[in-house]
């Protein structure tokens, strides 16, 4: 991998979880909340309708959500724009852990909360968003 990837793939990362950022923060609005919760129903496969927004501490939590995502999608964009060159390495191994991590928290809540099959679907969210920053660049 070259470092010109990875700068690229660090924007494609930000971008993705800017965007899950955006579809929360939507879930927020009543008129949208059929977006959101058809992803809460499809994140908790099978998909059975069981999974709304009735409750106004939902609607919190997705709006505390999309902000935290939001901070995070941004974070590594500057990282990408500002802080690569500077160090790239470091950078690299600062956006694998913070994704590493979200998955392992993330993984045992859906572990704790019944909902296991988000699990394999996070798998490819991870093997998607790391992309190529599992190794170092060799440039």
């Amino acid at each position: 991998m070259t470092h010109k990837t990875h700068k690229l793939w660090l924007k494609i990362t930000a971008i993705s979880i800017i965007a899950y950022a955006i579809l929360f923060f939507i879930g927020t609005l009543k008129q949208a909340e059929k977006i959101i919760e058809f992803v809460l129903d499809f994140s908790s496969y099978p998909v059975d309708g069981l999974q709304n927004y009735d409750s106004n501490s939902t609607i919190f939590l997705s709006a505390l959500l999309g902000g935290i995502l939001f901070g995070w999608g941004i974070l590594i964009w500057f990282l990408s724009t500002k802080i690569y060159d500077l160090a790239p390495e470091q950078t690299r191994k600062i956006v694998l852990i913070s994704l590493l991590s979200w998955f392992f928290i993330d993984g045992l809540g859906c572990i704790f909360s019944g909902n296991s099959a988000n699990v394999i679907a996070n798998i490819l969210l991870l093997l998607i968003l790391v992309g190529p920053l599992w190794k170092p660049a060799t440039e």
